[in-house]
């Protein structure tokens, strides 16, 4: 392959900078993530830049859902083919993976083709594997076909290419672990590190004994939650897991790492509150954590918290106007926390999570490897 040509400045005349507005259509200039449309024209690169050829889409779970439930013909087959349509139809219009419905995007397995100048000492060299760790809702992504879909993971194989920029964090894949296991567990991987954090600084705050919530226990993000608060707190942390998909609630009473599996739809927050109390001596809980891949659960994740506790939103799911005003409706004085895809050194932390976990390990290869 012929190295494409670096140019310092996007077709409107804007010069590349680190966080990759000089390929940003519309509006011109806007920062990546809530541009409408982005510049996907990979035949020439831009300083700082390092170009993908794509092989997997790791879709966010609110919006792969969004997909399906979107497909008249519920059979597998026409599902998937809705889902691949409506992905090639996002990229095609936007320049990016940027779900229009649900906001979120996912992220991405490719192999390095080009790093361009202006890159601050990169580890990485054309030919090596990596995963993108910043969302597809802001990486320039380009589809020439999609090959596969992977229902159960929220996978997609692919042909294509995509943009990193300077600021874009990405993870070489690593060579002890299968590929399509990194990818599931890198998806999520800023949820076990701040779930640490949280934990500890719950646990500090006083010296009662520690609830913590996990709603949507059963999906990748929630597994990853429950397993990182039973570690990091021990058995002086009481872990309670709610989950509506039945399948999942088994697969969390066989992990063992939760005191209680409660059964409950997370959009009905006093049947929601009912269980946990029931579940906790008729005490609320001091952490609840939301995981889960659908909207309306917002009541559910604040109506269980005590005063002065916390309630994390990690889903992208999540309506910042229904959480504000939710809690402030039923008098709720707790701190309300928007998860961040992003923590320092959180793709090794989770990574290490599969190495150190084996149970944990073993269910997400059964799910998310097929």
């Amino acid at each position: 392959m012929h190295p494409r040509p670096i140019e310092a400045a996007s077709s409107g005349g804007i010069p590349a900078d680190p966080y990759g507005s000089h390929r940003a259509l519309v509006p011109a200039g806007a920062l990546p993530q809530p541009a409408q449309t982005h510049d996907n024209d990979f035949r020439r690169l831009f300083p700082g830049e390092m170009l993908l050829a794509v092989e997997t889409l790791n879709i966010d779970a609110a919006s792969f859902r969004q997909m399906e439930e979107g497909a008249v013909d519920r059979s597998d087959a026409a599902v998937s083919a809705q889902v691949a349509a409506h992905v090639l139809s996002t990229v095609s219009g936007r320049g990016k993976q940027h779900n229009p419905v649900t906001g979120s995007g996912g992220m991405l397995l490719g192999r390095v083709l080009q790093l361009a100048p202006g890159r601050a000492a990169d580890t990485v060299v054309p030919g090596d594997r990596v995963a993108s760790l910043v969302s597809l809702s802001l990486t320039p992504l380009k589809l020439d076909r999609v090959l596969a879909v992977r229902r159960e993971s929220a996978q997609l194989d692919v042909e294509g290419e995509a943009v990193l920029f300077a600021s874009g964090a990405y993870a070489k894949m690593p060579l002890d672990l299968p590929e399509r296991l990194a990818l599931a567990v890198l998806d999520v991987a800023g949820a076990a590190p701040q779930v640490a954090r949280l934990v500890r600084r719950v646990a500090a705050a006083g010296d009662r004994p520690v609830t913590v919530l996990v709603l949507g226990a059963g999906g990748k993000s929630g597994i990853l939650s429950v397993a990182e608060a039973r570690r990091t707190g021990g058995s002086a942390v009481r872990v309670l897991g709610v989950e509506s998909y039945s399948k999942y609630a088994d697969d969390l009473r066989d992990l063992g790492l939760c005191d209680d599996v409660i059964v409950t739809d997370g959009r009905d927050p006093l049947a929601v509150r009912r269980a946990v109390l029931a579940a906790n001596g008729g005490r609320e809980v001091d952490l609840s954590l939301s995981c889960v891949n659908v909207p309306d659960v917002e009541m559910a994740s604040m109506l269980c918290v005590r005063n002065g506790g916390i309630a994390y939103f990690f889903a992208m799911s999540t309506s910042f106007t229904r959480a504000a005003l939710g809690a402030e409706g039923v008098s709720k004085d707790i701190d309300l926390m928007i998860g961040n895809g992003y923590a320092t050194g959180h793709a090794e932390h989770t990574l290490e999570m599969m190495r150190s976990m084996p149970a944990v390990r073993a269910l997400f290869e059964r799910r998310y490897t097929a």
